[in-house]
């Protein structure tokens, strides 16, 4: 299996479930900055990051690279009414992340109000939609694991990291969540030294906006 490329603003963030649903077939990737010479061959369709290379096409819309990426190792459900539940599931998940990708870029005295924002709709708002769709069922969709559920174990992790108590109440996220670290590969994907981004700082912050030609406030 050869070696995918995949570029963004040196980070975690644009594509936060495309390392997991690589890293479930076990497939290397190169992660590389983005550079003034991507946009002089005319590599990037619309100027902009991120960008997957795979398979001889250059990949752009984060919705797009994730969409053939899971239509590729099978992550896409079986039919069309599988697929819109993965997308609302999908989309879900996305909508609760961003809360947590703007949290590095809030001022000081900003971050607490943003947190208990996270903190607030996750529990009451994204939480138990997942928690109710695991109620019988190992998989968010269908008897097969999805793009859904790698969505789902990136943002419980993402989220015990920001408030470590917050699944107590949700046990089948829970279970869900052991049940996905206890993938060989997975598991593998979550020690130390692996491919897995921590969360950004002030210097992923930095280099947002350097690479955004952006002004820092």
């Amino acid at each position: 299996m050869g070696e995918e490329r995949w570029n963004q603003s040196g980070g975690f963030w644009l594509l936060p479930g495309f390392r997991y649903e690589r890293s479930l077939r076990g497939a290397s990737f190169f992660c590389h900055a983005a550079t003034h010479k991507l946009h002089t061959d005319g590599v990037l369709m619309y100027q902009q990051v991120p960008l997957v290379q795979i398979d001889g096409l250059n990949l752009v819309q984060t919705k797009a690279i994730l969409n053939y990426i899971a239509e590729k190792y099978s992550l896409y459900g079986k039919d069309l009414k599988e697929r819109v539940m993965i997308e609302m599931y999908s989309e879900g998940l996305a909508d609760c992340m961003e809360m947590i990708m703007m949290l590095p870029f809030k001022k000081p005295q900003e971050k607490e109000a943003h947190l208990n924002t996270i903190q607030g709709k996750a529990t009451s708002r994204y939480f138990p939609v997942y928690e109710k769709a695991l109620s019988g069922s190992q998989y968010l969709v269908g008897d097969k694991l999805s793009r859904a559920d790698v969505h789902l174990m990136e943002a419980t992790l993402m989220l015990e990291e920001l408030f470590p108590t917050i699944l107590s109440t949700f046990p089948n996220l829970k279970a869900f969540q052991e049940r996905m670290r206890g993938l060989p590969t997975i598991s593998k994907f979550l020690q130390p030294g692996s491919q897995r981004k921590p969360q950004p700082d002030d210097i992923y912050v930095k280099t947002v906006f350097e690479v955004l030609k952006i002004q820092i406030p």
